[in-house]
């Protein structure tokens, strides 16, 4: 029987990863998506939207399609969702894996200030500027929304969810970004400090290079932990590595090994 691989998806690591299981002779793979985003990016092979009900509903979900193996692929801030695959695997027996990109790492030039929540970054923000480009998705902005005296940009891929600070302005965007559009969108609206969470990755890390050569604060929100027992790889490379199998060839003809 072919092996069953349930991807719960939404970033780039679980796309790239379905891609390369969907090429693979005699493997199954399925992607779950939490249907947060309007229009999602394709993904190969079998797709599925919406919750599971919990871990309970989860476990009844990898039961009855006989999945072999759960690969959490979702944002390194999907709390709940991550505790939930936990929990699920754990109760099933199901083989779990983590996929989670590594986080930044400030370099030399960089005015990073980690702070443990969104909560704690409007704390911290009046100390620090008072136009704020706040790149932290559509979700969590009403702790920022009793700031009255600042201003904000905020950028997600969706309309974000209300309560807003009162003085916002919305951008809607997908990225990557290049390091001359951030720069441009710092200056343009003369931001003074930058507020993101750790995501990791490059499709957004341009933003905080050009920070940097602007000499702005950034207000980095530190991931939250990742629950006890699981196993955490950080490409898809270590993913296939864990299961057994070879990255595939990119190479052609005599070229191959």
């Amino acid at each position: 029987m072919s092996p069953h691989v349930l991807i719960l998806g939404g970033t780039t690591e679980a796309r790239r990863l379905a891609a390369d299981l969907a090429e693979r002779p005699g493997v199954r793979v399925t992607t779950s998506l939490a249907d947060r985003v309007a229009r999602p990016a394709a993904v190969a092979g079998e797709v599925r939207t919406g919750g599971f009900g919990g871990p309970e509903g989860l476990a009844e979900w990898l039961r009855a399609h006989r999945v072999d193996v759960l690969v959490d692929a979702t944002h390194p801030f999907a709390e709940s969702i991550t505790a939930n695959a936990a929990r699920a695997a754990a109760a099933t027996g199901v083989r779990a894996l983590v996929l989670r990109r590594p986080g930044w790492r400030p370099g030399p030039g960089d005015d990073w200030r980690f702070v443990s929540s969104l909560e704690a970054a409007a704390e911290a923000l009046p100390r620090l500027g008072r136009r704020v480009f706040l790149s932290t998705g559509r979700l969590g902005l009403a702790a920022f929304a009793h700031l009255t005296d600042l201003r904000f940009v905020v950028r997600s891929v969706d309309p974000p969810e209300p309560p807003l600070p009162a003085d916002t302005r919305v951008i809607l965007a997908r990225g990557p970004f290049t390091v001359p559009d951030e720069t441009h969108l710092l200056r343009a609206h003369r931001i003074d400090v930058l507020v993101t969470k750790d995501s990791g990755g490059g499709a957004t890390a341009a933003k905080l290079t050009a920070a940097r050569e602007l000499g702005l604060p950034v207000l980095v929100v530190r991931r939250p932990e990742l629950p006890a027992g699981v196993t955490a790889v950080p490409d898809v490379a270590g993913v296939l590595e864990r299961l057994g199998l070879s990255p595939r060839c990119s190479c052609a003809g005599d070229t191959c090994p």
